[in-house]
């Protein structure tokens, strides 16, 4: 059986790369002696219309990432009758952190101390990964390594959050595997502070195997499953 690399978002070019990546997922995970069914499968469907997401949701998916506010909050509310988990997945301003609560269940990119106060609440509990940055790059998403800790304990001590466990986007200039490796060695730190925290959100369309063999539990998929991002203004 070949497989599609078309831009195509027809039903059937979607149910074939999703059962693609399904079947990938599953045997990185038998590699890697663990149980496929410990892996939450994200699919990132940012640019993608609702009617993409809607698809999905017919086909199984029950997470779906975003990673723009505006994007995501308008998706929401339209699939509102559907029973998805909402995954925010990007960079997140402050400002707009209390409107990102109000559809995202699960945040994945807690990278400073104004963000965790920005989220605090104490009438309703948001799931959330700490994001590590594993470059050299303060541009870049994601918490500096040294003050990992730090920024945990801060959560941890805010009303409204729940922290799941570490989140990190492997660099392109490193290898996989290597990048994964220490974010299994950051998630470790983390459970010292919180020992339910023990999940990790590491893995995209291209280096999810890697992830998998680092103990990813949260993998987010775009490309692989959704096919080339429509044309965007």
């Amino acid at each position: 059986m070949t497989t599609s690399t078309s831009p195509t978002s027809s039903s059937s070019g979607l149910a074939e790369r999703l059962a693609f990546a399904r079947r990938g997922i599953a045997d990185a995970a038998r590699a890697a002696g663990r149980d496929p069914e410990e892996l939450t499968t994200i699919v990132v469907t940012k640019f993608h219309p609702a009617s993409l997401v809607r698809e999905l949701a017919v086909l199984g998916v029950t997470d779906v990432g975003e990673n723009r506010h505006q994007e995501a909050s308008a998706k929401a509310a339209e699939l509102s009758d559907l029973a998805l988990t909402w995954h925010f997945v990007g960079q997140l301003q402050s400002k707009k952190a209390r409107q990102v609560r109000s559809y995202a269940q699960v945040i994945h990119s807690i990278d400073r101390r104004a963000l965790v106060d920005a989220l605090r609440s104490d009438e309703s509990t948001v799931d959330c990964f700490v994001q590590l940055n594993l470059t050299s790059d303060p541009a870049r998403g994601g918490i500096a390594d040294g003050e990992l800790e730090h920024l945990v304990e801060h959560v941890l001590e805010t009303p409204g959050l729940r922290l799941l466990g570490v989140m990190a986007v492997a660099p392109i200039d490193e290898d996989p595997r290597a990048a994964f490796a220490r974010v299994r060695s950051a998630s470790e730190r983390v459970r010292r502070l919180a020992p339910s925290a023990t999940a990790i959100s590491a893995g995209m369309s291209q280096d999810y195997a890697a992830a998998i063999a680092e103990g990813a539990t949260h993998l987010r998929i775009g490309t692989a499953i959704t096919g080339k991002r429509p044309e965007h203004g």
